[in-house]
């Protein structure tokens, strides 16, 4: 989703069933949003994201399910 303006699309695939967090970063590492915060069965899953009320910069997504924690960085440009 990079670079994105001001919304986009953010995919995600589990291949077990498991608690889900998808939560956005600032740079400062303050949490902006929490876009799932559930259970979910495996899948193939899309969360769309509105950075309309934020300002131009660089944000992190973070997921995390059962023993998995990955972070990937997008550009919010206006």
């Amino acid at each position: 989703p990079n670079p994105f303006n001001p919304q986009t699309t953010i995919s995600f695939q589990l291949s077990e069933d498991g608690f889900v967090q998808l939560k956005i970063f600032d740079m400062l590492g303050r949490e902006i949003a929490i876009l799932v915060n559930e259970f979910k069965s495996s899948g193939y899953y899309e969360v769309n994201f509105d950075g309309s009320n934020l300002s131009s910069g660089i944000y992190f997504v973070q997921l995390s399910s059962m023993n998995f924690i990955d972070t990937i960085k997008m550009l919010l440009l206006k």
